[in-house]
């Protein structure tokens, strides 16, 4: 989103080129896979229950974007790239902290605003999160035409009318 505040950089908004900022920002938040997640051990109700209470507060605040929990690994595949030949593997894969079992993408003001209502997330057990700032167009600067910014908003138009039907 561009607006006239002026800070280094500048993108082009509305046909014009012109300095901009942020006003928002989307942020996902990967919840690692654990021992348990990968063993296919679902949380206990009471955590649903919390959980879907925290969710209906970042819905309240206008924050929550999307929010899924994800199968273990080994109902997963992975498609690894090689000189331009994809190679297919089946899952379960390794290292069950390195994989991710759920995420939510966020709209939020800043990455502080996202860790605030992180720490407020009902992991009563032990949990790792990562947060990440998705990139937006704007973030490719120049890579990016003024062409394949119009296709990308024609993309997204798209996919909103498919939400709404």
């Amino acid at each position: 989103m561009c607006v006239e505040t002026p800070l280094e950089g500048t993108a082009p908004c509305t046909g014009e080129t012109t300095t901009w900022r942020r006003a928002a920002m989307r942020v996902m938040v990967l919840v690692k896979a654990n021992n348990d997640t990968e063993a296919g051990n679902l949380p206990s109700r009471d955590l649903l229950v919390k959980m879907a209470e925290y969710n209906a507060e970042l819905v309240k605040a206008g924050i929550l974007l999307a929010a899924e929990g994800l199968q273990p690994s080994s109902k997963g595949t992975r498609v690894r790239f090689s000189a331009g030949a994809p190679n297919v593997f089946e899952g379960p894969f390794a290292e069950a902290r390195e994989l991710v079992s759920g995420f939510w993408l966020w709209q939020v003001q800043s990455m502080e605003e996202a860790i605030e209502w992180l720490k407020r997330a009902p992991f009563g057990g032990v949990a790792e999160i990562e947060l990440r700032p998705v990139m937006e167009p704007e973030d490719f600067g120049s890579r990016l035409t003024p062409e394949m910014m119009e296709q990308e908003a024609i993309l997204r138009d798209e996919l909103s009318q498919r939400k709404a039907s």
